[in-house]
Parts: C-alpha cells; structure tokens; sequence
C-alpha cells in the first residue's frame, strides 16, 4: 500500500462523512417543520454507505511473497428516506392543519440525530489523523534524506 492510498481512502472517508454530517443539518433543521398531510411531511434523510475494494498490484505480493491485499474504501451509494412513522398531532388551531385538525410533523430523533452527528464528527476527525500521520511519514522519509 502506497501512501498515496492513504490519502485516497482517509479523503473518501471525510466525504463520506461530510455528506452524513449534511444530511444530520437537513434533518435537524427540519424537525419542527409541520406539514397538512403525511405526503407533504419532511421525512428524515439517511446515506447508506457502500465499501470500495481496491487490490493491490499483484507483482507485489509475487515479489516479496506476501498475501495477496485488499484496500478498503468507503462512498455514498445513495441517499434514503427514513420510513419510521411520522408524527401526527391534533392542533386544530394550527394554519396547516387539515380539516380533521391534524397536522403531521417529520419522523426524526433529536436524538438519534444528535449520536448521528458525535459519531460522524468522530470519523472525520480520524480521516484527518491519518492523513496528518500520512504527512509526517513522508516528512520523516524527507530527512532520511539529509
């Protein structure tokens, strides 16, 4: 593994994590967003994740007998609603409320969304790490140099 894949793998880490990050804002920042029915309620939106497989160049692992490798990515495969229910509430004073005097908020969890954001924060924080550890071993092969 060279160190140029470091920083391929830990970049696709911090975008991966930044859409998450994006989708918590959207959410958050639509939680109290009432709606008068339950098609045109906000609904929570969720990346999915998928793994990227990278071997490593064969000639290598012949080379120097090593096993053969594999290089693990992450991307955003695509973005999902959530399909946990919605809230519906009786507030017939409500200006959207419909003629039954409900009105339907979104279906999202301050605070799952609040652990959501911790641990993403947490995951770009660690794709910066390796990435300024990445740097240091190149600088450290610098001054072997001198």
């Amino acid at each position: 593994m060279s160190i140029n894949n470091l920083y391929q793998i830990a970049g696709a880490t911090m975008n991966a994590q930044t859409t998450r990050l994006n989708s918590i804002a959207s959410n958050m920042a639509n939680a109290d967003v009432a709606a008068g029915s339950a098609e045109q309620a906000f609904r929570a939106i969720k990346p999915v994740f998928a793994t990227i497989y990278q071997q490593q160049s064969p000639n290598f692992n012949q080379e120097f007998g090593a096993p053969q490798l594999l290089n693990a990515s992450v991307k955003v495969a695509q973005m999902v609603e959530s399909d946990a229910p919605l809230e519906k509430r009786y507030q017939p004073d409500h200006p959207l409320a419909n003629e039954d005097g409900f009105i339907f908020l979104p279906n999202i969890n301050m605070v799952e969304e609040m652990a959501d954001m911790m641990s993403a924060s947490r995951s770009f924080e660690s794709g910066v790490e390796i990435m300024n550890r990445a740097k240091s071993m190149q600088q450290g092969l610098l001054k072997l140099g001198q």
